[in-house]
């Protein structure tokens, strides 16, 4: 056992996609830059157990702005398609709980360049004299960036300079003011490894419109409507283009030339329609058309006895007034027309048609009979229209006698004042109008205030006082308000009532569900605590185990329900506790046993890999035991190690008297394992009475740098390109194509069979090798580049001049048409420089062949292969155990695809003392030089 400190984290942002700059290590922040609408991968590598969370936040600018985005949590953070508005400052916070969270960040930085924009301005001198002679054009050049862009101007194909150029004036960055325009001007714009650019022809004028219609256009409805924009001048010819305010153009617009064409148009097609004309010079010319479709619904009336006299009913010698409204488009167009017993009214003394009525809403016409009599009882019609339209008229009738109005009068019917329901049930709330005429409709809502009904509205309208509530839930629950509609009545003052809704529903109990461990022979205490129940009484309460029912006296309702008893190997189980009351019953469940709790994993990056000889590995698996102390004491552990769920080895891993302890860490080590598989843990505890459950994790190799320094040994290893990550090699992005990982089992089937490798240098078909596909759409002289990591080299120069390097890999060129494979050595300083270092061309027979070479870098260097497609599809090559050793090549060494050392003389003796600690780390080489033995 190996009891450890565990920190929470330690985080570590790492990037991949296409990056034009990454700045160094030892600058203040990191900032990574990416072209727009590239792919950007952030990945945080995070250590610590338990094994920390990673969440990913954003910030525009500076690490004081607020978070802007919804929080990822995830170890990797990939964008597809990157915009310029996801630049900023991103963050990786890991936490597990422990000490203080890990938190790294980068600054990401998207570079953009945008298609510029030429226009043309021009002043006129003199129009009587020299209109036609002398003229100044400002051309501006605009364009959106990052960073700035650098601007250059063109006449033809010669370059234009300040004060070079005669009748030229140019003023940075954006115009250049000529004299003359008898040719072509260029404008070029270039951001770093982005250009652009944008020929105008130099005779301009500025475009200018006409509309075949007027501003606004109104239609009935399933008419087609053609609008023509016409371009009545501009040079060069400008680009008519058409949209619509708000949302898009409707799917059946057919937009011909300069004119756009509606079919049968609905009340949805109706808006602000926009015609731009466009040539780069001047403004651009703009023309708006409304579009209005006539249409009208929902036509009301209202009765309004005398209101000076604060009269609710119709007295004769008072006066009365009926209004009538429509919901119309356009409002202002509709013509309202009254009738007394079929015959048309005009005004008079005692008839007073008011064409907008001012007291109500807007578009309401009304109709006041002055100074009531008996001649005034009468049936008045009110019909609502367009002129010339063909949407049809509506009518609405009003009996008005001693006998049709009279005020209502809202009840609700005895027992109905409150109303319960079970949840899930439906509910019918009455209010009904026993007496009134015309009888008005009634319009719900809630009486506590901000509180919508169930369909989401503030008010419901329902003509004959009944509401009825499907699916009903307790947030329904509450009193309901139900009063008399002010239209298609009398227009007094509301009458109003209420009902109260109660919504029955069984317990709620916490908890739901809970998993109790403890030790044998010790007592436990089960508590389901009651949090809300309709109705409150409850009606039985009862305990089961493992579905049986226990008996007991009967508790106490009022109480919170427990159960006490001593836990033993017997009475392990499923416990649950049935509340009722008259809506139902609902249950607390508990999980009950001595049953230890399972092992967490402890996970590591990079994982713990033990590399062995041959091609196999070791893998050291590391685990704590959550809450060893909760249950009987833990004695050792079962292990089972499976590959395709087959049982490759289970055994008990015995502690041997000693107790997990909460924080300490236990290791096993798992041998005999095959580079690159992987494989399926399965780990258990045991205690003296039972067995845990198991817990899997995928163990597998896992490629990486492991450099071990010493004064007299350097360990390196080789990478085999297992690992998705390829060991962090990357495709350049200035090449052609791109070299393709692949192994035996992922070989297209229907490949050519006279050219690549059927395995890799290993020989295995799980093994894993890079190879450049020659098939199409490849063809002859097409490259492919593949780039090694970065090796920073920290200090360029050893005790007698720069310190050597040895790069050795297996490459195989087997067909009639390989092309040629280069090996570069590239060294960043204020510029890249690749140098070649190693080539070979042509067909090179069917087995992998070992090539190697020496380098001295002068600063941090990478190793660059390129692979050159030949005059065929049988030319496909491939790269595999690449190995970059600090130190002279040495060509008695075998390169293993697992590691290799150079030892001194020196490194022997501590060899010999330390043969276990040698071998976790690197192979001793058994034919060494003799000199050195």
């Amino acid at each position: 056992h190996k009891k450890v400190c565990f920190s929470p984290a330690n985080a570590q942002i790492v990037h991949s996609g296409a990056a034009c700059n990454v700045k160094d290590d030892n600058m203040s922040e990191r900032i990574y830059t990416i072209k727009e609408g590239d792919t950007l991968v952030l990945q945080c590598i995070v250590k610590g157990h338990p094994r920390p969370q990673v969440r990913w936040t954003k910030t525009a600018g500076s690490a004081s702005d607020k978070f802007q985005e919804t929080s990822i949590y995830n170890e990797t953070l990939r964008i597809e398609g990157i915009q310029r508005v996801q630049g900023g400052r991103y963050y990786c916070k890991a936490d597990n709980g422990v000490g203080v969270a890990a938190i790294k960040s980068i600054r990401v930085d998207v570079q953009y360049l945008d298609i510029p924009v030429l226009t043309v301005h021009q002043t006129i001198s003199d129009v009587r004299g020299s209109y036609y002679q002398e003229k100044t054009v400002f051309l501006r050049c605009t364009v959106n960036s990052n960073p700035p862009a650098r601007f250059i101007w063109k006449r033809g194909d010669m370059l234009i300079e300040q004060s070079k150029d005669n009748g030229v004036d140019i003023y940075e960055p954006l115009y250049t003011q000529v004299h003359m325009y008898s040719s072509q001007t260029l404008c070029q714009v270039w951001s770093r490894s982005l250009l652009s650019a944008l020929t105008f022809p130099f005779q301009p004028c500025p475009p200018m419109i006409r509309l075949s219609v007027n501003d606004t256009v109104v239609v009935d409805p399933g008419q087609d409507v053609r609008i023509t924009c016409e371009v009545t001048a501009g040079f060069p010819l400008p680009i008519v283009t058409w949209s619509r305010y708000p949302g898009p153009l409707p799917l059946s617009a057919q937009v011909r030339g300069e004119s756009l064409i509606l079919r049968a148009v609905t009340p949805a097609d109706a808006g602000f329609y926009n015609c731009t004309a466009v040539n780069n010079v001047g403004n651009p010319a703009r023309k708006n058309v409304n579009l209005v479709v006539r249409t009208m619904s929902n036509l009301t009336f209202q009765i309004t006895p005398d209101s000076n006299k604060d009269s609710e009913t119709i007295q004769m010698g008072r006066d009365l007034k009926l209004s009538c409204h429509v919901d119309a488009t356009p409002q202002d167009k509709v013509n309202y027309t009254w009738y007394k017993n079929g015959a048309p009214v005009f005004n008079s003394d005692s008839l007073i048609l008011l064409r907008s009525d001012p007291d109500m809403a807007p578009g309401t016409s009304s109709l006041e009979i002055v100074d009531m009599k008996f001649r005034d009882l009468a049936t008045y019609s009110c019909m609502a229209s367009f002129s010339g339209s063909t949407v049809r008229e509506l009518r609405v009738d009003v009996n008005i006698s001693q006998n049709s109005v009279s005020p209502p009068v809202l009840t609700v019917p005895p027992g109905r004042q409150a109303v319960s329901v079970r949840e899930g049930g439906n509910a019918e709330l009455v209010c009904l109008v026993v007496d009134g005429k015309p009888r008005p409709p009634i319009l719900w809502s809630r009486t506590e205030k901000d509180l919508l009904m169930p369909s989401g509205k503030p008010t419901v309208e329902t003509p004959d006082g009944r509401l009825r509530l499907k699916n009903v839930s307790r947030d329904m629950m509450g009193a309901y308000r139900c009063q008399t509609a002010p239209y298609n009545g009398l227009n007094i003052k509301r009458r109003e009532a209420q009902v109260q809704l109660n919504v029955q529903y069984p317990p709620i109990l916490d908890p739901v569900f809970q998993d109790v461990r403890s030790r044998n022979y010790q007592m436990v205490t089960l508590r389901c605590t009651i949090l809300r129940s309709n109705p409150p009484r409850l009606t039985d309460i009862r305990w089961f185990r493992n579905g049986d029912f226990i008996r007991m006296p009967m508790p106490d309702l009022k109480e919170t329900p427990e159960l006490k008893f001593k836990l033993e190997p017997t009475n392990n189980g499923s416990y649950e506790c049935r509340v009722s009351n008259t809506e139902g019953t609902s249950a607390c469940t508990f999980n009950v046993s001595a049953q230890p709790y399972n092992a967490e994993f402890y996970f590591d990056t990079p994982n713990p890999v033990r590399i062995l000889k041959g091609n196999n590995y070791s893998y050291n698996l590391q685990w704590t035991q959550k809450e060893p102390d909760a249950t009987d004491r833990i004695i050792g552990y079962w292990i089972n190690v499976r590959k395709n769920k087959q049982n490759l080895l289970s055994k008990q891993i015995d502690l041997k008297g000693k107790t997990p302890e909460k924080g300490v860490l236990m290791s096993y080590a798992v041998s005999d394992l095959k580079i690159p598989l992987s494989y399926e843990v399965r780990l258990a505890p045991i205690t003296t009475y039972s067995t845990g459950d198991y817990v899997s994790r995928i163990i597998q190799y896992s490629e990486r740098e492991s450099l071990l320094k010493s004064s007299i040994f350097v360990c390196n290893h080789v990478c085999g390109f297992e690992d998705e990550r390829i060991c962090g090699f990357s495709q350049d992005r200035s090449d052609i194509f791109d070299w393709t990982r692949q192994n035996h089992l992922t070989q297209n089937p229907k490949r050519s069979a006279n050219t690549g490798p059927d395995t890799d240098r290993s020989g295995t078909k799980e093994g894993y090798y890079m190879y450049i596909e020659a098939s199409r759409p490849r063809t002859q002289g097409d490259k492919a580049l593949l780039l090694s990591p970065l090796f920073n080299i920290t200090s360029s120069k050893g005790p007698k001049g720069r310190v050597p390097y040895c790069v050795s890999f297996y490459y195989h060129m087997k067909g009639k048409h390989i092309g040629t494979l280069n090996v570069y050595l590239r060294v960043r300083s204020i510029a890249s420089v690749d140098r070649a270092m190693w080539t070979k061309s042509g067909h090179q027979g069917p087995d992998w062949k070992k090539a190697f070479f020496d380098v001295t870098p002068s600063g941090p260097f990478q190793i660059v292969f390129e692979g050159i497609r030949g005059s065929g599809f049988e030319g496909d090559i491939a790269i595999d155990d690449v190995s970059i050793t600090r130190g002279e090549c040495k060509q008695q060494n075998t390169v293993h695809s697992s590691a290799h050392c150079s030892l001194s003389l020196k490194a022997w003796v501590i060899y010999f003392r330390n043969v276990e600690k040698l071998q976790r780390h690197c192979v001793i080489i058994k034919d060494l030089d003799k000199k050195r033995r």
